[in-house]
């Protein structure tokens, strides 16, 4: 199992209320990435925590650390609070698919295997706020543009039911996915992250195996939540089960990305917090390792819900 970092949450962080830990320097925060005992990949936000490829190039290879992923940001720069991709302003479209080519770019540079995007932005607060058809119409140009651009780096686009927005336009991976087959470009995929999954009331796993079975790829974010927001807690804290079911379905279908933690230490030590997640994920893994996949998937061919209720609960729950 490989383990990775959204580097941002190893600095400073803020809510509506609060400031958490204090700002670092992406150098900074790539060797407390070295300190986190089973870390060793790294997702860097483009444009904010990047300098030349060269420069982060050197840093990566001087603590021996790997690429994850580039995410790149499409929400945080003035004229793209209100939204970027699916803004009735050309320019301000323009821009964000400027910018994500712009990731696309240094990821090759550096030899990052994947652009993610989540467009927190892109949607709305209240009702008769967007045209949604216009709205539709400009996501499936501008990612499709981004898409086409340098195939060989992926695109990865991350869905989420609300924040920044109250209500995203891509709020579920179902809807992610219709947009990429509107697209109808295989250089592109879903981002699942775990606790977006949970917040849309969606099963992971099956969301994962979903989106393999309509042949598009899958980039997993790892974290919890309590269903209500998404708090990026350690994963498995809240919903256990749900965390099993996807490593099992990800092993069954022989994932081999980064498994990439978005969660966030608010009020913990930093180093503490995703040690303590790295642990809980490998060892959910390990577990996963021992099941005898084959006989848990005939008992389901079969429908034998009881005796698969008693697998769970003595090999899995231990009980």
């Amino acid at each position: 199992m490989k383990q990775s970092v959204i580097i941002g949450f190893l600095g400073k962080t803020q809510d509506r209320f609060c400031e958490y830990h204090t700002a670092k320097s992406t150098y900074e925060k790539l060797q407390m990435v070295r300190r986190i005992k089973g870390f060793d990949g790294v997702e860097m936000v483009f444009p904010h925590e990047t300098s030349t490829p060269e420069e982060t190039t050197a840093m990566m290879r001087e603590l021996e650390l790997n690429w994850a992923a580039i995410n790149v940001n499409v929400k945080k720069d003035p004229q793209f609070v209100a939204g970027s991709l699916s803004r009735p302003i050309r320019q301000i479209r323009e821009e964000a698919v400027a910018l994500i080519k712009g990731a696309k770019d240094f990821a090759k540079a550096v030899g990052a295997p994947l652009v993610t995007c989540c467009p927190l932005s892109d949607g709305y607060d209240t009702l008769f706020q967007v045209d949604y058809q216009a709205a539709w119409k400009y996501m499936v140009e501008t990612i499709g543009e981004a898409a086409d651009y340098l195939p060989e780096v992926p695109l990865f686009l991350e869905p989420k039911y609300s924040e920044v927005r109250v209500h995203c336009h891509l709020d579920n991976t179902s809807k992610a996915l219709l947009l990429l087959k509107e697209i109808g470009s295989k250089n592109t995929g879903i981002t699942l992250d775990i606790g977006h999954s949970i917040l849309s009331q969606e099963n992971p796993a099956q969301m994962f195996a979903t989106v393999k079975e309509t042949g598009f790829d899958v980039y997993i974010h790892t974290n919890d939540n309590d269903a209500r927001a998404d708090w990026d807690l350690i994963g498995g804290s809240r919903h256990f089960l749900n965390y099993v079911e996807l490593l099992f379905w990800a092993k069954e279908y022989g994932y081999e990305k980064y498994f990439t933690t978005d969660a966030s230490p608010r009020t913990c030590d930093i180093v503490d917090f995703f040690e303590r997640h790295a642990e809980v994920s490998l060892g959910i893994w390990n577990l996963v390792n021992t099941l005898d996949a084959a006989r848990y998937r005939r008992l389901m061919r079969e429908e034998n819900h009881n005796e698969l209720i008693s697998l769970v609960t003595k090999e899995i729950y231990r009980v």
